[in-house]
């Protein structure tokens, strides 16, 4: 029994649960939360159609995924389209609107809109169990749109709610959640880095190899099948500095006082700056990359404590190292960082807690700059960089804190101490006694089948 309960908590000691198990949460705020979606996403459709107006963001659908679509029919990739940017994968949701009956925007529309509830009705049911919270659904309802029409205009919530339920089922169904991610990591490879936070030992050899098998298998069979699924990897070395990247900064501050002359372009897909110091720039947000990913590596081989949150919670800092170091920060990775801190919020004991309202912030100052001050943002003026700034400052606090908080979370725990009640002073009661309470946690996160 104790291997198993070691096991369990991935190999070290488990940490008492911030509050005794407890019964699960009550049911009623579940049509307050499917309410506040409906209306939330009627909001982000006015704004997608334009109705509301705060920039049309639409012509990616209508122009660019529908170009790469007629493409993408004839059984090859759009090899002479260097905005084509992604992995093999994304032909798929690239393809899937020709499969509806409508228009390919109108068929876009309904599968983002289709998944975001799905994404939605995973997280309310994971705040139905016990210990868990809604909280995470709340997220998702508010965090969503505050990203505007961007939010139904790229594919990224499609990748998101992928990454969202491989997170949810990791304890209970580790293989699914592999199978997920690596789906998730053809369409975007961002949603591998969920895996750094799979509990130690057979969940996460489940986990692993069944993403790496999954998406080597697809992989294969579209390189088989289609011409050129790689090439995209061709371009990474050749592109500048994304505009609305933090590395961007020092280049709009060079040139709002006139000492940076370079240029500033439409390169491989985005806004780049291109000249002087983005060859030194790139090197260094690459160097910054690599040292925020060793760190990972070392906490994961140093974590003591492992909980029901730590998985999430460790995908969420991987995800926004990910996102401050690189040298793109397109609006729609906002989304990414909504879903991710959505999942923490479920769990009641994530150390996360404090990095979810500046993540609110920095979604709303996205979508400030982006449709609405872009113009400001693209010619470096005074107003855009202040916006872009904000944002950009917000992300790496969150990034700092993010991953204080989880090395924080998963430290030795301190040494017990006794105490000696006064006499006649009666011992607190415990719905489940101390001892077993962090164990009951970890099964309520496992299949049957696992359990011991």
């Amino acid at each position: 029994m104790e291997s198993a309960q070691a096991e369990r908590s991935g190999g070290a000691e488990p940490s008492a649960p911030s509050s005794p198990a407890g019964a699960a949460p009550s049911r009623r705020p579940l049509w307050a939360l499917a309410a506040g979606w409906v209306a939330t996403r009627a909001l982000i459709v006015l704004m997608a159609l334009n109705v509301l107006r705060i920039g049309d963001v639409s012509s990616d659908i209508s122009v660019i995924y529908h170009s790469w679509y007629e493409v993408l029919r004839t059984g090859t990739f759009p090899l002479d389209d260097v905005t084509w940017q992604y992995p093999p994968g994304a032909a798929l949701v690239i393809l899937l609107p020709g499969l509806l009956p409508w228009s390919y925007l109108v068929s876009f529309f309904v599968i983002c809109g289709v998944v975001d509830a799905a994404a939605m009705a995973l997280l309310m049911r994971a705040g139905v169990r016990r210990g868990r919270s809604y909280l995470g659904g709340w997220y998702w309802v508010a965090g969503v749109p505050l990203l505007g029409p961007t939010a139904y205009c790229r594919y990224d919530i499609i990748v998101t709610a992928l990454a969202v339920a491989g997170l949810l089922v990791m304890l209970r169904r580790p293989a699914l959640s592999g199978v997920l991610l690596g789906l998730g990591g053809l369409l975007k490879v961002w949603p591998l880095l969920a895996l750094i936070g799979s509990p130690r030992g057979r969940r996460t050899r489940r986990a692993w190899t069944s993403a790496v098998a999954f998406a080597a298998a697809l992989g294969f069979l579209l390189t088989a099948g289609m011409n050129g699924a790689f090439e995209f990897l061709k371009f990474q070395s050749e592109r500048g500095i994304e505009i609305e990247s933090v590395g961007a900064l020092p280049l709009h501050f060079a040139r709002l006082a006139g000492s940076w002359h370079g240029t500033v372009t439409m390169n491989y897909g985005s806004t780049e700056f291109l000249g002087p110091w983005v060859p030194v720039i790139s090197k260094v947000m690459v160097g910054l990359s690599v040292l925020g990913f060793g760190w990972l590596l070392v906490w994961r081989l140093r974590a003591a404590r492992w909980t029901a949150a730590t998985t999430f919670d460790a995908a969420l800092c991987a995800l926004l190292i990910f996102v401050t170091t690189s040298r793109v920060i397109s609006p729609q990775y906002l989304i990414w960082v909504v879903g991710l801190v959505a999942v923490c919020l479920t769990v009641r004991g994530s150390s996360q807690r404090p990095v979810a309202v500046p993540v609110l912030v920095a979604a709303a100052l996205t979508t400030l700059e982006f449709p609405v001050m872009f113009g400001a943002v693209n010619h470096s003026q005074l107003s855009g960089i202040l916006v872009l700034t904000a944002r950009n400052l917000l992300l790496v606090v969150c990034t700092v804190l993010s991953a204080y908080r989880l090395w924080r979370s998963t430290r030795h725990r301190e040494a017990l101490t006794t105490v000696v009640l006064p006499a006649g002073q009666a011992a607190p009661q415990y719905p489940v006694r101390p001892g077993i309470a962090y164990e009951q946690d970890l099964l309520d996160d496992l299949a049957p089948a696992d359990r011991p």
